[in-house]
C-alpha cells in the first residue's frame, strides 16, 4: 500500500469578533491505496490507521464575540447518534458555514479532502450502524435458537428415563428368569445324573440277575438230568427187583419140588444142615436188604424230589420277581428316556427363548445406547454451538465495546479541540492550524471466528496542544 501525506494549509480573517490577527490551518491526510483519501475506519479494509489531530495555534489579536459550531455538511451524518453537528466550525455572528462551506473559506483541495472525510466517516458510521443491526439480529437469532434448540422445558426427557427405568426392571426380571431356569437347567441335569446313575446300577443289577438265571437253569437242566437218572436207576431196580423175585420164587418151586418128591430115609447120621432155614434166613435177608434199599431209594429220591421241587420253586419265584424287576426296571428305563427327552426338548426351548430375549434386549440395548450416543453428541454439538456463539458473542461485543472506545476517543477529540478553540481564541490572539496526522499502522490480527481471523483497527487517538508562533 503506498501512502501519501498532503498539507494543505489556509488563512482566514475572521470578521465581527473584534480584532481577529487571522489563523492558518494545515490538513495532513493520508492517501491509501490508489482509490483516493480514506478516513479512519474500524472495520473498513484490511488495514488500520493511527490518527493523531494537533492544534497549533497562534492567536495575535483579542478574541471577542461568539463561537459556534454549527452542521455545515464538513463532517455530516450524526456521529453515533450523538453529534449533529460535523467537523466543520463557524466564526461570526450567523456565521454556519464550515470547512465544507462555499464561502470561500476553504480551498478547493482542502473543501475535496474534507469532503471526503465526511464521506468516509459517514460511511463508517453506517457501517457502525450496519454492525449494530447485525449485532441485534445475531443476538435474536441466538435467542431463537436457544429458544428451539437450547436446554429449555420443551426437552423432556422424563419419558426416556421411564422408557429405561423400565427396560433396567425387564432386563433384571429377565435375568432373574435366566438365572431360575439355569437353576432348573442344573437340577434337571443333577436328576437325569442321579436317573443315569440309578439306570446304570439297575442294569448292572439285571445283569447279575440275568448271569443267576443262566447259572440257575444250567443247575436244573443238571437237576433234570439228575432226575433222568435217578428215574432210569428207579426202573432198573425195579426191573431187578422183579427179576429177583422172579428167580427166589422158582428157585423156591424147584426146592418145594426137590423136597415133595423125596424119599424120607432114616440114617444114623450126624444132623444135616437144614436147607429150608437157611434159604428162609437168605430169603428174609434179601427181603429186608431189598426193603431197606428200596425204602432207601424212595427216601433219597423223595429227599432230592422235594430239593428239586424247592429250589425250583425258589428258583421259578426269583425268576419271576426277576422278570418283574426286570419289567419295572424298563418301565422306569422308559418314562426317565421320556422324562429326559422332555427335560432336553425342554431345554432346548428354554435356550432358544433365552437366546432370542438375549438377541432382542440387546438389540434393544444398542439402539438406546445408539440413541443416548445421537443425543450426547447432540448435545456435545448444542455445547460446542453454545461455546462458538459465546465466543462470536463476546466477540462483536468486544468489536462493540472498541467501536463504543473509538466513538467515545472521536467524540472527546471533537469536543476537545471545540474547546481547545474556544480557550484558544477567548486567550490569544494568534493564528490556529489544524494538523490531522494518518498513519498506517498495517493489519492487527485479533480474534478467530468460525475459521476465519478478524482484523480489528488499532486506532491512537492523540490530541496535543502547542502553541506556535506565526
Amino acid at each position: 500500500m503506498s501512502t501519501t501525506v498532503r498539507q494543505y494549509s489556509s488563512s482566514t480573517s475572521l470578521k465581527g469578533f473584534g480584532s481577529l490577527g487571522g489563523g492558518s490551518s494545515r490538513v495532513s491526510s493520508v492517501r491509501a491505496g490508489p482509490g483516493g483519501y480514506r478516513a479512519p475506519s474500524v472495520h473498513g479494509g484490511s488495514g488500520s490507521y493511527s490518527v493523531s489531530s494537533r492544534v497549533v495555534s497562534g492567536l495575535g489579536g483579542a478574541f471577542g464575540g461568539s463561537y459556534c459550531s454549527s452542521a455545515g455538511g464538513a463532517l455530516g451524518a450524526g456521529f453515533g447518534g450523538s453529534y449533529g453537528a460535523g467537523f466543520g466550525a463557524g466564526f461570526g455572528a450567523g456565521f454556519g458555514a464550515g470547512f465544507g462551506g462555499g464561502d470561500g473559506i476553504l480551498p478547493a483541495g482542502e473543501k475535496e479532502t474534507m469532503q471526503n472525510l465526511n464521506d468516509r466517516l459517514a460511511a463508517y458510521l453506517d457501517k457502525v450502524r450496519a454492525l449494530e443491526e447485525a449485532n441485534t439480529d445475531l443476538e435474536v437469532k441466538i435467542r431463537e435458537w436457544y429458544k428451539k434448540q437450547g436446554p429449555g422445558p420443551d426437552r423432556d426427557y422424563s419419558p426416556y428415563y421411564r422408557t429405561i427405568e423400565e427396560l433396567r426392571n425387564k432386563i433384571l426380571v429377565t435375568t432373574v428368569e435366566n438365572s431360575n431356569l439355569l437353576l432348573q437347567i442344573d437340577n434337571a441335569r443333577l436328576t437325569a445324573d442321579d436317573f443315569r446313575t440309578k439306570f446304570e446300577t439297575e442294569q448292572a443289577l439285571r445283569v447279575n440277575v440275568e448271569a443267576d438265571i443262566n447259572g440257575l437253569r444250567r443247575v436244573l437242566d443238571e437237576l433234570t438230568l439228575s432226575r433222568a437218572d435217578l428215574e432210569m436207576q428207579i426202573e432198573n431196580l425195579k426191573e431187578e427187583l422183579a427179576y429177583l423175585k422172579k428167580n427166589h420164587e422158582e428157585e423156591m418151586t424147584a426146592l418145594r419140588g426137590q423136597v415133595g418128591g423125596e424119599i424120607s430115609v432114616e440114617m444114623d447120621a450126624a444132623p444135616g444142615i437144614d436147607l429150608t432155614k437157611i434159604l428162609a434166613d437168605m430169603r428174609e435177608q434179601y427181603e429186608t436188604l431189598a426193603e431197606k434199599n428200596r425204602r432207601d431209594a424212595e427216601q433219597w429220591f423223595f429227599t432230592k424230589t422235594e430239593e428239586l421241587n424247592r429250589e425250583v420253586a425258589i428258583n421259578t419265584e426269583q425268576l419271576q420277581s426277576g422278570k418283574t424287576e426286570i419289567t419295572e426296571l424298563r418301565r422306569t428305563i422308559q418314562s426317565l428316556e421320556i422324562d429326559l427327552q422332555s427335560q432336553l426338548s425342554t431345554k432346548a426351548a428354554l435356550e432358544g427363548t433365552l437366546a432370542d430375549t438375549e438377541a432382542r434386549y440387546g438389540t434393544q440395548l444398542a439402539q438406546l445406547q445408539m440413541l443416548i450416543t445421537g443425543v450426547e453428541e447432540q448435545l456435545a454439538e448444542l455445547r460446542c454451538d453454545m461455546e462458538r456463539q459465546n465466543h462470536e458473542y463476546r466477540v462483536l461485543l468486544d468489536v462493540k465495546c472498541r467501536l463504543e472506545q473509538e466513538i467515545a476517543t472521536y467524540r472527546r477529540l471533537l469536543e476537545g479541540e471545540d474547546a481547545q478553540c474556544v480557550r484558544g481564541f477567548a486567550g490569544r490572539a494568534a493564528g490556529r492550524r489544524w494538523v490531522i496526522d494518518t498513519k498506517y499502522l498495517g493489519p492487527q490480527p485479533s480474534h478467530s471466528l468460525l475459521g476465519c481471523s478478524l482484523f480489528t483497527p488499532a486506532v491512537d487517538a492523540q490530541c496535543s496542544v502547542s502553541g506556535v508562533r506565526l
